[in-house]
């Protein structure tokens, strides 16, 4: 689910070696280290962010407090399954890991994850009011308890070539809607040699496709279940947004994009290949890079909307204590440093303030080093996270927490199929109709579950 950068592309070339080398360190996908009560083992994803983590944890968490870190960095399939098979057995082998905020609250459900509201409480240096409400929000269970802090956090907005639209004669509103961004695509299709309107995902899979769509479904009057876990895939609201997603993407969207992800379009937007597109907060990092041809040359407005008054999504890769881990203290003072205000300081000064793990703290957005270089993308960026409620992203009440998903184990598998379908549709194989029937059949057998469990069935 984390967006690809392309400097990601280059981390999984060049990062091998240093991850071996680097103090503290398991190896490149190795075990636990070994070590007394002053190690800590970390697992988490390869993503660039936490390479920088590694190689700056030695001379500075290390040297301030005596804590060793070990740590196991995969990729990100890969991590997800490990994690998984390592939390649920309650080893305690790993002290902390790199969650997403699908992950945390269900992991917390099962009992899996510690409550940390103990250790933000006393820890008052941490500033957890610093943290954007959003995603504490995300990171909060049922019961109330927080069960993560973010390392870095992302949601989603519009990008457009600000020459394009100029030449065109085109205003980008503030806050566009949906009907807005169809009208501007139509009008700025093919108008240079090779460009087309708009850039949407339609690679199948739960976090491809339906990142995007299920905003716009919300956005539209739709959702996956209701309230008491009626499915709703195939309601007039779902289908309509569906369909207007689909036509879009086929009548003025980018070539191949039953294939196209998020690396794609932002490739064809890097190339100049699309005018427009809608997508993570995150790729703004690399739309205005040093050697990007495109910098400079784009805007960031609001994610568009139709019935309501936002619609970004909301990710966060973030940490969280293992329940068996009997270093909870130590655990906690690592998430403390990695995802504190001094850390991504400590990155500005020494590898760069475009790479600071941004998305996560107000005073971030207040930091006129971070800001020199993500001006133009930077405030937009805290707007769409801070705008994103995890709890109620629509106009109905849903039965689980989450915005471009539903927080509960079975959406992996649910919206990864019914994603093959409007993949489908998009190419021209199926219709949307067709799609959602089949999709609603699956959301079906989802609901008769859990309605099965709370009785209401």
């Amino acid at each position: 689910m984390s967006r690809v950068h392309l400097r990601s592309v280059l981390a999984v070339v060049t990062t091998a070696a240093l991850v071996v080398t680097a103090a503290g360190c398991a190896g490149w996908g190795g075990g636990p280290g070994g070590g007394g009560p002053d190690t800590i083992n970390v697992l988490m994803v390869n993503n660039p962010q936490m390479i920088d983590l590694q190689r700056l944890t030695e001379a500075n968490f290390t040297k301030a407090t005596g804590i060793h870190v070990n740590y196991t960095v995969l990729p990100e399939n890969d991590v997800r399954d490990k994690i998984s098979q390592e939390f649920s057995s309650q080893a305690g082998q790993y002290d902390v890991a790199s969650l997403s905020n699908f992950e945390i609250p269900i992991y917390a459900k099962s009992k899996w994850i510690a409550p940390l509201d103990d250790y933000t409480k006393a820890d008052t240096q941490f500033d957890q009011g610093d943290i954007l409400s959003s995603m504490t929000k995300s990171l909060t269970a049922d019961d109330g308890k927080l069960y993560g802090e973010p390392f870095y956090g992302e949601s989603s907005f519009l990008m457009y070539r600000k020459d394009v639209l100029q030449q065109a004669g085109i205003t980008m509103p503030e806050n566009p809607t949906w009907q807005q961004v169809a009208d501007i695509a139509a009008q700025v299709d093919n108008k240079q040699p090779g460009m087309r309107g708009i850039c949407l995902r339609g690679q199948p899979g739960w976090g491809q496709v339906f990142a995007p769509l299920t905003t716009v479904v919300n956005t539209f009057g739709g959702t996956w279940f209701e309230k008491d876990w009626t499915p709703k895939v195939d309601s007039p609201e779902f289908t309509a947004a569906t369909k207007f997603y689909v036509d879009l993407v086929r009548a003025h969207g980018e070539n191949g994009a039953p294939q196209a992800g998020f690396t794609e379009c932002l490739n064809n937007m890097v190339q100049g290949n699309t005018a427009m597109w809608y997508d993570a907060t995150s790729a703004a990092g690399s739309l205005e890079a040093d050697k990007s041809p495109v910098k400079g040359k784009i805007g960031y407005v609001a994610a568009p909307v139709d019935k309501t008054k936002s619609s970004g999504w909301l990710y966060a890769w973030s940490w969280s204590i293992q329940q068996a881990s009997d270093k909870k203290d130590n655990a906690w003072k690592f998430i403390s440093w990695a995802s504190s205000r001094q850390y991504e300081e400590l990155v500005g000064t020494q590898i760069g303030w475009s790479s600071v793990p941004a998305g996560k703290r107000a005073s971030t957005y207040k930091n006129p080093d971070y800001l020199a270089v993500a001006q133009s993308f930077a405030a937009p960026t805290e707007a769409a996270i801070s705008s994103a409620d995890p709890r109620n992203p629509g106009v109905q009440p849903r039965p689980a927490i989450g915005i471009q998903f539903i927080d509960i184990p079975e959406f992996t598998d649910l919206g990864t199929q019914v994603s093959q379908y409007v993949s489908s549709a998009i190419a021209g194989q199926m219709s949307v109709d067709e799609a959602l029937k089949r999709g609603q059949r699956l959301a079906q057998d989802v609901a008769e579950r859990y309605q099965s469990r709370e009785g209401t069935a």
